[in-house]
């Protein structure tokens, strides 16, 4: 009994484990579940999507899996998450699925993704484009053209460098303006753009541009010397330092009083007409560009305009007021006294040292000399003193009625009104280097007097060179044999009283042949 019962419970086992193992044997594998999407994160053209594994893999050893893209369906593969998609397309948006795969198949896809977009990685920008440079007053304005890429990061700037001198001038749009530069200077410009990464490559350079101060009017001119003449006066004056930046187009002269003007686009001088002779006058000059008029400048010196003087000869002379004084404003040219009577020539030297009479010459022999510089004279030909005027010419005027040759005194009365003998001669003497030999130092002829070097004859008879001295008599006697005379020299501003203390006194002697300068009466 025993034995039996230990039989059946064998046979119970091998039964019971013959329909275990045929139950196991009847379920059937499948294709995986579905795996879980995760997060998909763009890149350079591609994305990388995580996800989580099936539940259940049916079954069967998952072998791989695929993310699709959309759109597109552009695949990658893998064994496990995370997995990346290349090939796409950057700047589109994509979201994706995936799938599970085993012996027996293909899942079914997950859910989608988020949607990224790729993109390229950040760099710096591209070079901008140069537009025009335009210059302004110490600055310049530059335009430009944005770069076409940006680098893939936003443009927080833009830097334009000046050459020369690396001057910069920032901002975050087009234009920019450079300032800190010089004028007169030429530059060109380049410019660069900024991201997060860093900085471009520059542009190429702009056009060359030169910063100007803006054109404003003139400079007020210098103003030179006016000199008068019959109704009318000659004003000289100097170009302004400045002309504003635009070009001078004129200058207008005007007589004070009376508002006469003027206008000349040559410069210096301008003769101002229509002037009323015996009327004093001062003038003012002005300058004239694309702008506007300048300021006038400083008053000339005082001239008045009288018609002009003629001598026995029919020598016409223009006259100058200097202080109280009227001169002749050349030198007397005439053959003659003022009643007719000729003043001999003499052109011998021997004649010449032995005259005891009036007696004139023209310098060097040579009439053409006269035309310029006037005669030469000894001193018996302008002695109007009442004691020996007679012996010396009969009593007769080598000046034209109703003027003189002035006195010792009327000279001086002339350098001390013109500050003096150490600086009258500069006041005096024509300007320039046409007569006068260089370099006719301190000459200025403000007075319009124009003293002209005729040189002078000596008393023995042989001349002394045109260019250098001017010497003048006075008809006032210095000794028997001797009288004051004046002179004036290329190389010195003053004026020299002939006859004085530490010059030879000989200079004086009355035989000399000197030039005359009128001096009307009144």
């Amino acid at each position: 009994m025993k034995n039996l019962f230990r039989i059946s419970a064998v046979i119970l086992l091998i039964l019971s484990i013959s329909l275990t193992h045929s139950c196991k044997k009847d379920k059937p594998t499948t294709v995986p579940d579905q795996p879980t999407i995760g997060t998909a994160t763009a890149g350079n053209a591609q994305a990388t999507v995580i996800f989580t594994a099936p539940v259940s893999n049916g079954g069967s050893v998952i072998t791989g899996y695929t993310v699709t893209s959309s759109p597109g369906n552009i695949t990658g593969t893998g064994t496990a998450s995370p997995i990346t998609v290349t090939g796409l397309t950057n700047g589109t948006a994509y979201t994706f699925i995936v799938t599970a795969t085993n012996a027996i198949g293909t899942s079914v896809a997950s859910a989608a993704s988020n949607s990224v977009i790729p993109t390229a990685p950040s760099t710096v920008p591209g070079a901008p484009t140069i537009g025009t440079a335009t210059a302004g007053n110490a600055q310049a304005t530059i335009t430009f053209t944005a770069p076409v890429s940006n680098g893939g990061s936003a443009i927080t700037g833009y830097t334009v460098t000046s050459n020369p001198g690396n001057i910069t001038g920032t901002g975050t749009t087009n234009p920019i303006i450079v300032t800190g530069l010089t004028n007169g200077t030429a530059y060109t410009f380049t410019v660069t753009a900024t991201n997060a990464i860093g900085t471009s490559v520059a542009s190429a350079a702009s056009n060359s541009v030169t910063p100007v101060a803006p054109s404003t009017v003139p400079g007020a001119p210098t103003i030179g010397t006016a000199t008068a003449g019959n109704a009318q006066a000659t004003i000289t004056f100097t170009a302004p330092v400045s002309n504003g930046g635009s070009a001078i187009t004129g200058y207008t002269v005007t007589s004070s009083p009376g508002g006469l003007t003027a206008t000349g686009t040559n410069g210096s001088p301008i003769t101002v007409s229509g002037l009323t002779n015996g009327t004093a006058y001062t003038f003012t000059v002005t300058a004239t560009n694309a702008i506007g008029n300048s300021v006038a400048s400083s008053a000339s010196n005082l001239v008045t305009p009288t018609a002009p003087i003629t001598d026995i000869d029919g020598n016409v002379y223009n006259t100058v007021t200097i202080g109280t004084q009227v001169w002749m404003a050349g030198n007397l040219k005439t053959t003659k006294y003022n009643d007719g009577t000729a003043i001999p020539n003499v052109t011998v030297d021997a004649t010449w040292a032995a005259a005891t009479t009036g007696a004139y010459s023209d310098h060097s022999n040579t009439p053409a000399n006269s035309t310029t510089y006037g005669r030469l004279y000894n001193w018996y030909a302008v002695d109007n003193n009442a004691t020996t005027k007679v012996a010396s010419n009969g009593g007769k005027n080598v000046c034209p009625t109703s003027w003189h040759v002035p006195s010792d005194a009327e000279w001086t009365t002339l350098t001390t009104f013109l500050g003096g003998e150490a600086v009258a001669g500069g006041k005096l003497k024509e300007t320039g280097t046409t007569h006068w030999l260089t370099p006719n130092t301190g000459a200025t002829n403000e007075t319009g007097f124009t003293a002209l070097p005729g040189g002078f004859r000596y008393a023995i008879g042989p001349y002394f060179n045109i260019g250098n001295p001017g010497a003048w008599w006075s008809s006032t006697e210095y000794l028997t044999t001797y009288a004051w005379g004046r002179s004036m020299y290329y190389g010195n501003a003053g004026v020299f009283r002939d006859g004085d203390a530490g010059v030879d006194a000989s200079y004086g002697g009355k035989l000399y042949g000197f030039s005359v300068r009128c001096l009307r009466d009144f």
